[in-house]
């Protein structure tokens, strides 16, 4: 098993679950300029945005391109995923390549509660709770040989459950990469739950990446191929707009987004008019995370 992680977050830095699930109406009147061309979020001033609503209509607000641009698409379209039976794709550079159903994965993983950051690349951050266990392990499942440098995801591609799929919105399926040591480092987890329950759909069922260092849209949703190589992978929002989204995208105060400043962010839960607080290098965790970068010009690798 892959080494344990110690959390320094308790339950009360928990962003609580409304804030969470309702954030990016949350959001909507505070971006601005600053994030609406990149998220197809209003500009203008949302007074409903600050009331609590229901699970119904907190689940109806969400991102998830697959699913339509439109922000109540996924809640309408996201029960169409079949997420059983499940299996996930391990090939490449492995001892043991093949199809591993969900279930045989979930029966020989440890599955712990991570208390996380998690910055968006939007400016935006919160405390969540996941559910999952270490990739590590599930790598170690599969038997990572010796020329293995870098691992890829891909999201599940299904244009006959996934109506957002059929437009040109990103070229499909949604894929991720890491570096190999960043993939084994133990903070990195596949979740399976959130808030002690399992994912909904629309929020990356059954099964998604989470790098607490990184920026959010590096935990890839949904994964359905995981893949050892020697060259580093493509990236989707990289292949998008390469000059804004790097392969690396960590949190970093110092480098800023070309349309906005990454230096500080709002945290979700604390009012649309709350002050800012500044953004942590590695979004906290410079201290487990600096050393893999050692030497790196982060300003050019970004």
């Amino acid at each position: 098993m892959a080494r344990r992680w110690t959390n320094r977050l308790t339950e009360n830095d928990i962003t609580p679950e409304a804030a969470f699930l309702n954030r990016r109406q949350i959001m909507a009147g505070a971006l601005g300029a600053a994030g609406a061309s990149l998220m197809g979020l209003p500009q203008a001033a949302h007074a409903e945005a600050l009331t609590p609503h229901p699970w119904e209509d907190i689940t109806s607000y969400n991102n998830y391109y697959e699913f339509g641009t439109g922000k109540d698409d996924p809640a309408q379209n996201a029960h169409q995923l079949t997420t059983a039976p499940w299996s996930v794709t391990i090939d490449g550079l492995v001892e043991r390549p093949g199809q591993y159903a969900f279930e045989d994965i979930l029966a020989k993983m440890t599955i712990e509660e991570r208390i996380y950051r998690f910055r968006c690349v939007e400016a935006w951050s919160m405390v969540v709770p996941w559910n999952g266990f270490e990739l590590a392990d599930l790598l170690n499942l599969a038997g990572v040989t010796s020329d293995a440098k870098y691992v890829a995801f891909e999201t599940v591609l299904r244009p006959e459950e996934m109506p957002g799929t059929r437009t040109r919105v990103l070229d499909w399926p949604y894929v991720e990469g890491l570096r190999l040591d960043e993939a084994m480092h133990p903070l990195t987890i596949m979740a399976t739950g959130i808030y002690g329950r399992d994912i909904p759909n629309q929020n990356g069922a059954p099964l998604r990446l989470v790098v607490p260092w990184k920026y959010g849209f590096k935990s890839i949703k949904s994964v359905v191929r995981i893949t050892l190589t020697d060259k580093e992978p493509p990236t989707s929002w990289n292949k998008a707009n390469a000059r804004e989204y790097g392969f690396y995208s960590n949190v970093n105060p110092e480098v800023d987004h070309r349309r906005w400043s990454q230096a500080s962010e709002r945290v979700i839960g604390g009012g649309l008019f709350a002050k800012r607080q500044p953004t942590l290098m590695f979004n906290g965790y410079e201290d487990e995370v600096a050393s893999l970068y050692k030497g790196m010009d982060l300003t050019r690798f970004f």
